[in-house]
């Protein structure tokens, strides 16, 4: 049974990584707020734009050809995987390096074992596991969550456009978490490149009209570089929600934890006492029985 000194060192201990764990859960809840806000006002604006140009891209002419749409046979990848510069937050990095490795050894087995697999990775925490794991890390944009904003953003968008433009890779891969609520991170793997577009048919089937000036083509070529990296901005604002929100939820499970171990630790302080202050008794009463004898 530990001592009364030992179990005083672990109180002492708990009660400190719970002001730490407390401390962590409070940053986190007021950057939380912020993304979560950030969120809420890009995602109708995405979604309102990709709807505008899946419905004109459908109108367009056969032999149009647009250089983010091109499809090539998929010869060379490029996974870019969007984690956190630090840990502590649950699941949220692992669920990023699972879906990678997955990627690698699965959806591109083949181009993988030639070597045809490349790694940008946004995140020092899954830039240190992928590497340990033996996978092709050529770069990272780690610096990306130091104030982050849409230009910051922008840069990196253009990089991986050129790279797809320029044939470096013929598909450009997002893994991502999407932000669901605080307690709920979904894991996305999306195909940034060749942007999808829809059919004539598919096309058909979404609703509005629009007047477009000079002519839709010149208005297809001129606003989808700039939806791409309006859409990839959205993508790095999910990720952060999620982060903030996953980090949040597990320092709070801590702080209870901590709780909770501090009152069992405590009662275990208590019971030790108890024992010590009785054993005490008993040894003094025995010496005055044995004076009186």
């Amino acid at each position: 049974m530990p001592s009364l000194k030992d179990i005083r060192i672990r109180i002492n201990s708990v009660k400190t990584t719970r002001q730490v764990t407390s401390a962590m859960k409070m940053v986190s809840a007021a950057k939380f707020k912020k993304a979560q806000d950030d969120i809420s006002y890009i995602r109708p604006y995405v979604d309102r734009l990709a709807g505008i140009i899946f419905k004109l891209s459908g109108s367009l002419e056969e032999d149009f050809e647009l250089e983010w749409s091109e499809e090539r046979e998929p010869q060379k990848i490029l996974i870019v995987p969007v984690s956190s510069n630090r840990g502590l937050c649950g699941a949220f990095n692992a669920n990023v390096i699972k879906e990678v490795e997955k990627l690698c050894k699965v959806d591109f087995k083949v181009q993988n074992a030639l070597g045809n697999v490349d790694i940008f990775a946004i995140g020092k925490q899954a830039q240190k596991i992928l590497k340990l794991h033996d996978l092709n890390v050529t770069k990272d944009y780690n610096d990306i969550y130091t104030e982050t904003s849409f230009e910051k953003v922008t840069v990196v968008a253009t990089e991986l456009m050129d790279a797809f433009r320029n044939k470096q890779y013929d598909r450009v891969v997002l893994v991502y978490n999407e932000y669901k609520n605080a307690a709920v991170q979904i894991i996305r793997s999306e195909q940034f490149l060749p942007m999808a577009l829809p059919n004539a048919e598919e096309a058909a089937a979404l609703p509005t009209d629009y007047i477009i000036e000079p002519d839709v083509p010149t208005f297809i070529k001129t606003v989808i570089p700039d939806a791409l990296k309006t859409m990839f901005y959205r993508v790095i604002l999910e990720s952060l929600a999620s982060e903030h929100g996953a980090r949040m939820t597990s320092m709070h499970k801590a702080t209870d934890n901590a709780t909770e171990m501090l009152s069992e630790l405590q009662l275990q302080y208590n019971k030790a006492r108890q024992g010590a202050i009785t054993t005490e008794i008993l040894e003094i009463v025995g010496g005055a029985e044995a004076l009186k004898k």
